[in-house]
């Protein structure tokens, strides 16, 4: 069984609001009032998905997002008073998935919750097996696992959902407004910016893993898939 969302807020009230709207919605809950107390409740028991405050004491949201990628992939919403672009872009660079801004509507952050937990199913074209293999990079669409060679990608389900729009379709250019219907099925308007740290986050994880040329970008159009060879 699926585990809980974890709903990780310092204000009591925030707390219950979304907790009543996503159990009206149908899904099991879990809190933590601070970043210590979710990684522990993490550690007893991984949720499904996490919501969390970015302005918390002691420990804050991006930091404890840090923490939380060091060894899951657990997607995360951020929610935060501050709507500041550069707060969003960060947390979007670290590991984050979405990001709802207070104050928010109840409905709102549930159908984002919707669509971070509906991005399992893929967005693109389906072989009968399903795995997109393009020069060294392999991506399992039923497994949600991508590597570069022997090299494991510790990608985002946004990031995944990106890479393998693209190594669906390698040689062509998809704009940014492809890539974001990829990522959020077409529901949820995000900047230009978001996307590029996005890609910029997986190009990053690709050269890590000894890639070359990963993603290319096509100035005034969008983003294609290279050969993906390994570095010389």
């Amino acid at each position: 069984m699926a585990g809980p969302i974890l709903v990780v807020d310092d204000d009591p009230h925030i707390r219950d609001v979304i907790c009543f709207a996503l159990t009206k919605a149908g899904y099991a809950t879990a809190i933590a009032r601070d970043g210590h107390e979710a990684l522990a409740r993490i550690a007893a028991q991984p949720p499904r998905l996490i919501v969390l405050d970015v302005g918390m004491p002691s420990m804050d949201g991006l930091e404890l997002c840090r923490q939380v990628r060091r060894t899951s992939e657990v997607p995360i919403l951020f929610l935060s008073a501050r709507d500041e672009e550069i707060d969003r872009v960060l947390g979007l660079e670290i590991g984050g998935d979405d990001y709802v801004t207070k104050p928010f509507s109840p409905r709102e952050l549930v159908a984002r919750v919707g669509i971070i937990l509906r991005r399992g199913t893929p967005r693109f074209p389906v072989t009968p097996d399903p795995v997109l293999v393009h020069g060294g990079l392999t991506l399992d669409l039923k497994r949600y696992e991508a590597h570069f060679g022997a090299e494991e990608l510790a990608l985002t389900a946004t990031e995944f959902a990106m890479l393998a729009a693209l190594a669906a379709r390698p040689g062509l250019v998809l704009s940014r407004d492809q890539l974001m219907d990829a990522a959020y099925s077409g529901r949820v308007h995000v900047s230009d910016r978001t996307i590029d740290s996005h890609v910029r986050n997986i190009r990053a994880k690709l050269a890590a893993a000894g890639c070359g040329e990963g993603i290319v970008t096509v100035h005034g159009i969008g983003f294609r898939l290279s050969a993906c060879e390994p570095l010389a």
